[in-house]
């Protein structure tokens, strides 16, 4: 606790012997300055004026900058409104996978950016993240980026190359046929006349599949018309799909080989859903010559084992795109299955021998 006591000019009348009229002693002024826990500190009068008038200039200083900050401010705010100067805006209209694969997701975020100006505006960098769950997946900077028209608007194209193993190996948790959440951070830095330099900060959610290539099986090759020159058979597919979300079945690309000969491929008749972590079968239909198989063939048509395997894509739409994902089978074992009308028994047990 600090005690001011201010002690005020005063003067005492004396009498002067050597000169009799009266006289004044002067007694200064003192301003003491008192703790309750230290000694007194007196503080001359003038030195305490001489700090209230600094702190007075200090003040009159400061007041003064405001005012010039305030004009400045309010005049730029009048040429703005008189030649039309604003600033741009920025909004992310799109988010699509021109392609996913195994491997990689390539990204393109489409974003609007409007030019209220009457002069173009560069923009100077694109920064962007993605991030899952608070976790870094990707970043990268795209310079000099080009240039918004004036009173104009440009939809910008930001790519961004995701690849899978990268995210694997940083996350572990992170599994083949998963889908997970992402979030997209956009900063566009741009140079707007009288504003300066600005950011446009932008976020969008959403979701990234991890895609996991289905497991095939050839079960079954079931005769419709047998001959030694020409077989017209149906091959019984078994299609597990891992992924969490459904596969739309387009097209199938592969071809098959049985006993090491390659019997070509064929086409698939109709689109099919696999539905999601489930299993579901597939009859494509395929004409081969059984004469090029030699030996093996009669191993088939004895109902014995035969090796096979199988290579090739299938195309399917997804929920985040079109894909095209590889199915291969290697070291299988099917049999030949012939119908009623080739002295088959329909009702004879398709399991994989």
């Amino acid at each position: 606790m600090r005690i001011v006591l201010q002690l005020f000019i005063f003067s005492l009348p004396v009498m002067n012997h050597e000169h009799p009229s009266s006289a004044f002693l002067f007694i200064p002024s003192y301003v003491i300055c008192m703790a309750s826990s230290d000694k007194p500190e007196i503080v001359d009068r003038d030195v305490k004026e001489k700090d209230h008038k600094e702190d007075d200039k200090d003040e009159e200083k400061g007041g003064f900058i405001d005012k010039v900050k305030d004009f400045i401010q309010d005049i730029g705010e009048k040429i703005e409104g008189a030649i039309g100067f604003g600033k741009p805006t920025a909004d992310v209209t799109e988010i699509h996978f021109p392609t996913i694969n195994l491997e990689k997701a390539d990204i393109v975020v489409d974003v609007l950016i409007k030019n209220p100006n009457p002069v173009p505006i560069p923009l100077i960098d694109i920064n962007y993240l993605i991030e899952s769950d608070g976790r870094k997946l990707i970043s990268g900077l795209i310079p000099d980026a080009g240039t918004i028209r004036a009173h104009g608007e440009e939809t910008v194209k930001i790519p961004i190359h995701l690849v899978y193993d990268d995210i694997k190996n940083t996350y572990d948790d992170i599994k083949p046929g998963s889908i997970i959440p992402y979030k997209i951070k956009v900063d566009f830095i741009v140079d707007v006349p009288i504003f300066g330099r600005l950011t446009l900060p932008l976020e969008k959610t959403g979701e990234i599949p991890i895609p996991y290539k289905p497991d095939i099986d050839l079960e079954t090759i079931k005769f419709e018309r047998f001959s030694f020159e020409e077989t017209v058979a149906v091959l019984h597919l078994k299609l597990e799909n891992k992924n969490d979300f459904d596969l739309g079945l387009n097209a199938l690309d592969y071809e098959v080989w049985l006993s090491d000969v390659s019997i070509g491929g064929a086409e698939l008749a109709e689109s099919t859903k696999l539905d999601k972590n489930g299993i579901n079968y597939v009859d494509i239909p395929i004409t081969f010559k059984p004469k090029d198989f030699g030996s093996a063939l009669w191993d088939m048509i004895r109902g014995k084992g035969t090796g096979y395997s199988m290579k090739g894509h299938i195309n399917v739409d997804t929920p985040f795109g079109a894909m095209k994902l590889p199915i291969s089978k290697e070291g299988g074992t099917t049999r030949l299955k012939k119908s009623k009308e080739d002295g088959g028994d329909e009702d004879e047990d398709d399991e994989v021998l």
